[in-house]
């Protein structure tokens, strides 16, 4: 399992829940994930970072031609792509989008960060459901509503990591409307106006699981397993209501040890 299990253990623990012949592919796919997020965090200058980027541009190019690049990652992927014929625009997708995610500023409105997790959560999730054998537009569709809570989710829960390091990247247009400034996450207030900023993020993240389940019935049961990650967003969503959308609540830092029971369970309703 050379998937980074201790940057993406929700993801790995949601890939092992996939059938047999998907599994490895699965993980393959969250590794390449995790190579490109790491990319960010562990450059001083984006030069660097568009030249680790177009390494994996030219690594995909390749993959696609036959030639993957010596490096476990890409043959991993190779292999994904060969056994399920995955579609090379989702890649590019996602290398373009977190490329243009280099630039240290916040998302201007919740569009934006709409945008950023559509080409790359549910991109994601496309590819996991050509590795799945679903070819469907209300799996899409699904995929297209569950990336967009995850990419949100993602950034709530990133807020206190990165109000530590003097960034912030909530989306601009809720935290002006409650009057609230970068400098108060920086700080970690955690005043109402603070929590209204978080409590309208995570509502637009609630929103889009809801609409996705709303035509669940039409959703072929093969695709349930690549939507398994609904389970740690619940989770997540459920215990910031508890502690009242206090984002720096040391209670939503901690890892769920109930999240592999919890997605034992869902996957054992067939439901996501």
């Amino acid at each position: 399992m050379f998937v980074k299990r201790k940057r993406d253990y929700e993801g790995f623990l949601c890939s092992l829940l996939l059938p047999a012949e998907s599994r490895t592919s699965a993980l393959a796919l969250r590794a390449f994930n995790v190579e490109l997020a790491q990319i960010k965090d562990s450059i001083t200058q984006k030069t660097t970072g568009l030249m680790r980027m177009q390494f994996w541009r030219e690594a995909v190019e390749d993959i696609y031609c036959d030639n993957p690049p010596h490096q476990p990652v890409a043959t991993e992927l190779w292999r994904a792509v060969k056994r399920h014929n995955l579609t090379k625009m989702w890649f590019m997708k996602i290398i373009d989008e977190r490329e243009k995610n280099l630039d240290d500023r916040a998302y201007r409105n919740i569009q934006e960060l709409e945008t950023y997790a559509e080409n790359t959560q549910s991109a994601l999730l496309y590819l996991t459901l050509e590795m799945l054998g679903v070819r469907d537009i209300h799996a899409d569709h699904a995929a297209s509503h569950i990336g967009k809570a995850q990419g949100i989710v993602t950034c709530l829960r990133a807020t206190p990591y990165h109000s530590t390091r003097q960034k912030v990247f909530l989306p601009m247009d809720i935290c002006m409307l409650h009057g609230v400034s970068q400098e108060d996450f920086i700080r970690g207030k955690q005043e109402k106006n603070v929590r209204d900023v978080i409590y309208d993020i995570a509502s637009q993240a609630h929103i889009h699981l809801e609409h996705a389940r709303s035509f669940s019935k039409k959703v072929p049961v093969k695709a349930y397993p690549a939507f398994f990650c609904t389970v740690a967003l619940d989770d997540y969503l459920c215990n910031m209501r508890k502690v009242d959308f206090n984002i720096f609540h040391p209670s939503l830092q901690k890892k769920s040890t109930l999240l592999p029971l919890h997605l034992y369970i869902r996957s054992w309703k067939k439901t996501y």
